[in-house]
């Protein structure tokens, strides 16, 4: 027990270690770039001044009320893109006739930058919230559409057969052996989605008449001038795209526990 025990503790010490690599790397890199002043002294802080303030940021309440309001726009967008592209996806994928037939529209808007469809939606529903949460949905939205009508249409076909074989029906095929094939593709395109709805929210809070949020965070410290508190909201942006990241691995892991196999 004791051995097991002690291999338990090395291989958790040693992922540990693992996970602790990168950050170190990025730090040494920062630091490097600041006191050899390969980057200009006055544009670039030095990482541990700007790890200082942004946990003082945090501390205060600050960073965090930011934090909040582009994480609340994020679980919109994707919640709103998930409930109507899911079953989209599942229609496109099991008719290919369909599929074939949008395909075109699909993969135009999917290709087309998300960012170039603000003016559209800030005519459709203004400068509010309602324009950043719709512009960042329905980027998110093409992308689930994509990947679960993939997944439907690539489900394994010995399966399928095989239930066919054992006479069960179509809504039972689709619901006991497709639904459950298609679930990998579609945890790749709601770890896609997610990504990119942050990316579109972070720039519509920049761009898009934002009083919050880590984008208007972001470029109100540079036009301000802040760079510790620039440089600190951009380390936060990217801590809650690796986070919401790592929660969708492990909620995959837990529900898709099959896949590959």
């Amino acid at each position: 027990m004791q051995r097991l025990f002690g291999i338990f503790q090395n291989q958790k010490m040693r992922r540990i270690i693992e996970l602790a690599v990168g950050p170190m790397l990025l730090i040494a890199i920062w630091w490097i770039a600041f006191k050899g002043q390969l980057v200009n002294k006055d544009l670039l802080p030095s990482p541990f001044d700007t790890l200082r303030d942004t946990a003082a940021n945090i501390a205060a309440g600050k960073m965090t009320q930011d934090f909040t309001h582009t994480l609340i726009r994020v679980a919109y967008s994707v919640a709103i893109a998930v409930i109507a592209g899911v079953p989209v996806g599942i229609v496109l994928g099991a008719k290919a006739a369909i599929y074939r037939s949008v395909e075109f529209l699909v993969d135009f808007f999917r290709s087309t930058p998300a960012t170039a469809l603000f003016p559209l939606f800030l005519l459709l529903f203004g400068l509010g919230d309602l324009a950043k949460i719709a512009v960042a949905a329905f980027a998110a939205w093409l992308v689930i559409v994509f990947n679960v009508a993939y997944g439907v249409m690539n489900a394994r076909q010995t399966r399928i057969l095989a239930a066919h074989a054992m006479g069960a029906s179509s809504l039972r095929i689709f619901r006991d052996v497709i639904f459950f094939e298609t679930l990998p593709q579609t945890f790749v395109g709601l770890r896609t989605a997610v990504s990119l709805a942050l990316v579109v929210i972070i720039v519509a809070e920049m761009f898009i008449g934002a009083t919050d949020g880590i984008g208007h965070r972001i470029i109100d410290a540079q036009i301000s001038y802040s760079l510790t508190d620039m440089y600190g909201s951009i380390l936060i942006a990217g801590a809650m795209g690796y986070g919401l990241n790592l929660a969708l691995l492990a909620t995959e892991r837990s529900l898709v526990h099959w896949s590959g196999k």
